[in-house]
């Protein structure tokens, strides 16, 4: 009988033991798995990976994966040539400058890039902004600009934020020519939320006038599945649902108010949409449907469907390829001087 007892007590312990064996293999894992999106840049991908939870609590733990000793390093990209420079007075109201490795005698087009993250997290240092796009542009001789904003946890919602990117070109309308750059030939882009809020940047004429912005000779918006907000609002993706409430709130009229599709008008540049023909929630009809007004309008605007994930249309874009050909082709489609730097003349 004794002998009976000690033996179950020791198949407990090794179960036990394999249990939590088992847990620190995952734990393992998905504390990787965190990391390798950290480390591409994936900031949204960091809202489906936990789940359930508040910005607030999506922003504190992709905040200790930068900052910790968890591959917060490695997740970043190279410093900007200037750093941290203030564009208004809030703590992540503030820019990166990367100056062009290409030098020309004339002034530089500039690429603003701001960073997606479903509205709650995200960083202008993580290498997913900087990466592929950082090393193709500024090798063609671009500035290139990576811009933060405050996020919902900081008590700005989607419209909120969208004024701040305003107030970023600006500010880098403003001064570009002091980094070298041309004040007039200014590129807005994004993926993700980002590119939801350089397309309501793009479309709004009211909000680009309260901020001072000038005309911008065209935006890119890399898997927005936002054009529409109320069409989003009315068909969330489940997982983003909490996401896009905290984000847009509950009543229509906030979700027009922040809607690109809902805005556009005759003083909209010219846009180009790359969208996901693999995503949830149908971003490419979205999409379609901001471009059919768009060219109504006589504002060029086109939509590149491609057979690429989510992450992959952020990370992949200045890798060689067809797919960076189609956003050069249309960056060189917008200006004389933008194309001579595109194909190198």
């Amino acid at each position: 009988m004794m002998r009976q007892l000690i033996l179950a007590i020791l198949l407990v312990v090794s179960a036990g033991h394999a249990a939590q064996a088992e847990g620190g293999r995952l734990r393992e894992f998905l504390a990787k798995r965190m990391q390798e999106r950290a480390a591409t840049g994936e900031a949204g991908g960091f809202l489906e990976e936990f789940g359930s939870g508040s910005c607030a609590d999506h922003k504190e733990k992709v905040s200790k994966l930068l900052s910790g000793n968890r591959g917060g390093r490695n997740s970043k990209g190279p410093p900007g040539d200037l750093h941290d420079v203030a564009y208004g007075d809030q703590a992540l109201q503030k820019l990166d400058v990367y100056l062009p490795k290409r030098k020309t005698a004339e002034s530089a087009p500039v690429i603003i890039m701001v960073h997606g993250g479903g509205w709650c997290v995200g960083d202008k240092s993580m290498r997913g902004m900087t990466g592929n796009k950082l090393e193709h542009y500024t090798g063609l001789g671009f500035i290139y600009v990576s811009a933060n904003y405050p996020m919902v946890a900081e008590g700005s919602l989607a419209i909120q934020q969208a004024e701040h990117v305003a107030r970023a070109v600006a500010f880098v309308q403003a001064h570009a020519a002091e980094w070298g750059g041309d004040p007039s030939r200014v590129i807005l882009m994004r993926h993700s939320a980002g590119a939801h809020l350089v397309s309501l940047v793009n479309a709004d004429a009211k909000l680009r006038a309260a901020a001072g912005v000038k005309p911008v000779l065209g935006t890119i918006s890399l898997d927005s599945g936002t054009t529409n907000v109320v069409t989003q609002m009315k068909h969330p993706i489940e997982f983003m649902k909490d996401r896009y409430a905290e984000a847009f709130g509950d009543e229509e009229e906030g979700w027009i108010a922040a809607s690109p599709f809902h805005h556009l008008d005759k003083t909209a540049a010219p846009w180009l949409s790359v969208c996901s023909a693999q995503r949830a929630g149908n971003p490419c009809g979205q999409s379609k449907e901001y471009a059919e007004k768009s060219n109504g309008l006589g504002i060029r605007a086109e939509v590149i469907p491609i057979d690429k994930k989510h992450g992959e249309i952020n990370n992949d874009l200045g890798l060689p390829g067809d797919y960076t050909d189609a956003v050069d082709k249309f960056i060189a489609s917008l200006d004389p001087v933008a194309a001579r730097y595109i194909n190198q003349e």
